[in-house]
């Protein structure tokens, strides 16, 4: 049996709520953004805070030097090892950060009520902990990978796998269910392009293979169909 969404059946208000998971996500990006603009102007903190930014990056950005050290010394203390999870609530600028919320609470709501709340957080952090990583080993930077991009096109992943299910089971063409990313992933070769690319599209193209590879796991039922249709080759 093909895994097919199933509207909630009860009745919709006039605003659909968001999962709590998202509201978390969300305002936590936010929060830290608010602080480090407020802080950039000079509104709080006092002069000291113009450089509470760069003082974020350092201390909550994840740097491939650093993945680099704990595997040649076999150590992996847990103040490094918490980069892969802190890295993505801190952003280089406002408009980052903004654009980040916006595709998080669009994607995250509906994954979040076809999949669940858990779902959601669990897609965005294990999609963030392995865009890291493959971001770590591949590339030797010395700017920290910061953002929740990775998170966010785990998100992705999943919806795309969600949508492919879908096209499958009414017979349509299921390579549509690869416009988004594959627009995302364009979008982000004409901005490199113009403003200088950068290696960040390994963790982001990362997350979303991520998210569409659990997809299976974390969507109730998605399991049973991703087995059944495996049988029926």
């Amino acid at each position: 049996m093909a895994y097919q969404y199933t509207p909630n059946p009860r009745p919709a208000g006039p605003v659909n709520p968001l999962p709590w998971s998202v509201i978390v996500l969300a305002l936590a990006i936010a929060g830290v953004e608010v602080v480090l603009s407020l802080g950039a102007r000079g509104i709080v903190g006092g002069p000291a805070a113009i450089g509470w930014r760069l003082e974020a990056i350092r201390a909550f950005g994840f740097f491939s030097e650093i993945l680099h050290w704990m595997i040649e010394q076999g150590v992996w203390p847990a103040d490094q090892l918490m980069r892969f999870v802190t890295y993505p609530f801190v952003h280089g600028s406002f408009t980052s950060a903004a654009f980040a919320c916006v595709m998080l609470l669009a994607l995250g709501k509906w994954v979040g009520e076809v999949a669940g709340a858990w779902a959601v957080l669990l897609t965005f952090f294990l999609s963030s902990v392995a865009g890291a990583l493959l971001y770590g080993v591949l590339t030797n930077d010395a700017y920290p990978l910061i953002g929740a991009f990775p998170g966010v096109y785990g998100l992705i992943g999943v919806f795309t796998w969600l949508l492919w299910v879908r096209l499958k089971a009414t017979g349509g063409q299921q390579a549509r269910a690869f416009t988004l990313i594959g627009t995302l992933m364009l979008l982000q070769l004409v901005f490199g392009l113009l403003f200088g690319a950068s290696n960040e599209w390994i963790a982001d193209v990362t997350g979303a293979v991520t998210g569409f590879v659990a997809a299976p796991l974390l969507v109730p039922g998605g399991w049973t169909a991703f087995v059944t249709r495996m049988r029926r080759g």
